[in-house]
């Protein structure tokens, strides 16, 4: 049989008194032949302009005329019957980004936590169809209703839902995302770093539990590498001759993958580092493929014991309790200091996937040679004699 032509939407509004008083209703048509009968809102009958959320004749109509619009241009929730709910879109988005996009684990963990704790005890059980823009609005409204979520973090939020739902769109066919509409709260940039002064570092590491835990703290600090590509480094990484560390993996969540940016790296290994790292070399037999920081039985060191260990020692050298991550920020505000390293070479060095990541070290640690920079293009000798009328 040919199939069913579809029909133009059409509908129309009307008042019907509640137990409350008058109330407008709208009954339409949607193009696959259903009727449909929804609540407006209380009529507003007296003179003047109607309080918020009353309506009159004209406005029931206007709201009807936009859901016509939208069932028009398939783009009115509800239209499409996917049968699914918004639980199982988060189980297919959880499975997209960890098997077809190949995402690391600790990203599909922020994504997982983000899921349990915040969308699904909200849309769980909702049809995918049902969700609209108004009510992801009002729903991210009141995640900053007690005022201590971020705004950071509710854009942290928002950019999951988005992604669960735009996933949802393209798997069950539904005409849009009702995410893509919702206002996105003003995130400002984090420009504030906490670093170590290099007196602080070597303080550090005299007050570490080990000779291994030693050159840990040295090589974060001397190197910006992440403490998951610490813990992944190999002694065939390591080359002593050409004075460099090759970063080439990861290891974060008890996983094993590519360093955060994708991409193979190498770093200058300053002589410090070098004679650090030599010690541990001579201290037992070992082959390319061992580990340099290696753990219980040559495995995977325990980032978290790690972690411990850092802190207690932050507390024997009297230290401020900054993370762990500072060290690398140290590396970062050091390098920068120098005026015969470029913003670029420093980029390389420390894996950003973009040069905006690593101007916030230039702005937290600007040159004193570039004050020189400015007197000299000022002095007399560097004048152009050009005149400049304005």
């Amino acid at each position: 049989m040919p199939a069913k032509p579809s029909l133009p939407p059409s509908g129309h509004v009307y008042r019907r008194n509640g137990t409350r008083g008058p109330v407008w209703y709208a009954k339409y048509r949607l193009p696959d032949g259903r009727q449909v009968q929804r609540k407006i809102g209380p009529a507003w009958t007296n003179r003047g302009r109607p309080p918020a959320g009353y309506h009159t004749k004209q406005s029931a109509g206007r709201w009807l005329t936009e859901v016509i619009d939208q069932a028009r241009m398939g783009e009115l929730p509800g239209m499409v019957r996917t049968g699914a709910t918004f639980a199982e879109a988060v189980v297919e988005y959880l499975r997209w980004l960890e098997h077809d996009r190949a995402r690391k684990p600790s990203t599909l963990r922020d994504y997982r936590s983000v899921t349990t704790a915040h969308l699904l005890p909200a849309f769980g059980k909702m049809r995918l169809e049902d969700l609209t823009t108004d009510q992801v609005e009002q729903w991210s409204a009141g995640l900053a209703a007690d005022g201590t979520m971020s705004n950071r973090t509710r854009l942290k939020i928002l950019t999951v839902l988005h992604g669960v739902m735009e996933r949802a769109r393209r798997v069950w066919r539904l005409p849009r995302n009702p995410v893509t509409d919702v206002e996105k709260p003003t995130s400002r940039p984090t420009t504030e770093i906490e670093v170590f002064s290099p007196e602080e570092v070597h303080a550090l590491v005299r007050a570490a539990s080990s000779e291994q835990d030693a050159a840990i703290y040295l090589t974060a600090a001397f190197t910006g590498l992440r403490r998951g590509e610490i813990v992944a480094l190999r002694w065939r990484d390591v080359d002593f001759t050409g004075r460099h560390l090759r970063v080439t993996s990861s290891y974060t969540e008890r996983a094993l993958s590519t360093p955060k940016s994708g991409k193979v790296r190498s770093i200058p290994m300053a002589p410090v580092v070098a004679e650090a790292l030599a010690r541990l070399a001579q201290r037992e037999e070992r082959t390319d493929d061992d580990l340099v920081f290696p753990g219980i039985a040559g495995n995977f060191l325990d980032g978290t014991a790690l972690y411990r260990r850092y802190k207690a020692a932050l507390k024997r050298a009297d230290l401020r309790d900054l993370r762990f991550h500072d060290l690398r920020h140290t590396f970062g505000t050091q390098v920068i200091g120098n005026p015969r390293v470029s913003i670029l070479q420093l980029k390389e060095w420390m894996g950003h996937a973009d040069i905006d990541t690593t101007m916030k070290y230039l702005h937290f640690a600007p040159r004193t040679s570039d004050a020189d920079l400015i007197a000299e293009a000022f002095s007399p000798g560097m004048a152009s004699g050009a005149v400049v009328r304005g």
